[in-house]
């Protein structure tokens, strides 16, 4: 099982952003031993969100030699080709430690916000993990679509890592999401609050089973837990508190859904959670502090991660 540590974008606590403050948590996350940074996309939500392409490239040369997640950038909402512009200056700038996260997102006000009718964001999305393989991956074709085209495209300078860097498709575990990651992605991304452990297994299956129905090495296939909001601590009052008054309204969904999906609670408890997941298939889970960001990634590493060998 590896760790990694969403970036704290999301405003949950009033504190207000500095370079200072992301650069200090990557630093404490990279010391810990945590694999991978990850930021996570909108454009508009309930509490103010600091852009995710700004505030990875903001902490590259404090994050030593974690890889970079996006887990998801949004390429509907953003535009494939300047997504892709922006991804590969980031895998270049890092020394090729991106990894590429896309999906469709799940926001309509996202979707208003880019002038993109959100009724089409599947037949979008699919173009545009096509066109982003074809921007991002060396040797790959031109792509030619009904809603766009890369003919005549060439980005420049091309991402670090060859071919390129390893797209990670996101689904909550519907079966035309779970044939998306079989069919366009090199990985997958779940979402914490949005399934179970047992969702989780069911759905991780069914992947391989559509992986290995396509010729493709289902043990070669990497999969990841991504925004497992955290606030690990014995007070149950305080726990209960930030459910009910941060997380439920932030999130839009019911507080006892919540406690029960998120590592909420005491280390033995948030344990036995991600231990769930590991009887599953994940390999990995991707943690994101809700408030006293650089305390909870000790508490997690020094008493969460022991009690799963």
């Amino acid at each position: 099982m590896e760790y990694g540590a969403h970036l704290p974008i999301i405003d949950f606590d009033g504190r207000s952003w500095s370079l200072q403050r992301l650069r200090a948590y990557a630093a404490t996350a990279e010391r810990l031993g945590f694999k991978y940074l990850c930021v996570n996309d909108h454009l508009v939500f309930t509490r103010p969100w600091l852009d995710c392409l700004t505030a990875l490239a903001a902490v590259l040369d404090s994050s030593g030699s974690m890889r970079l997640v996006t887990s998801v950038a949004l390429p509907v909402v953003r535009g494939p080709v300047a997504l892709a512009k922006s991804l590969a200056a980031l895998d270049v700038l890092s020394g090729g430690r991106l990894i590429v996260g896309l999906g469709p997102g799940s926001s309509a006000r996202d979707y208003a916000a880019a002038g993109v009718p959100f009724e089409e964001r599947w037949r979008r999305f699919d173009e545009t993990v096509r066109i982003m393989r074809s921007l991002l991956v060396r040797d790959e074709p031109e792509f030619r679509g009904k809603y766009y085209s890369t003919e005549g495209v060439t980005l420049q300078p091309y991402p670090l890592q060859e071919p390129g860097p390893p797209l990670w498709i996101g689904s909550w575990g519907s079966e035309a999401g779970l044939r998306r990651a079989a069919r366009f992605g090199d990985g997958w991304l779940a979402s914490a609050y949005n399934t179970t452990p047992e969702g989780f297994a069911a759905a991780w299956n069914r992947i391989r089973q559509l992986l290995a129905a396509a010729g493709k090495d289902p043990d070669h296939f990497p999969n990841g837990l991504s925004t497992m909001y955290c606030y690990i601590t014995e007070e149950r009052g305080a726990a209960e508190h930030l459910v009910r008054e941060v997380l439920s309204p932030a999130l839009n969904r019911a507080e006892p859904e919540l406690s029960a999906r998120l590592l909420i609670g005491s280390p033995e408890l948030c344990a036995g959670k991600v231990a769930a997941y590991r009887r599953g298939g994940l390999h990995r889970v991707f943690i994101w502090p809700v408030v006293d960001e650089e305390r909870q990634l000790e508490v997690f590493i020094r008493r969460v991660a022991p009690l799963l060998g």
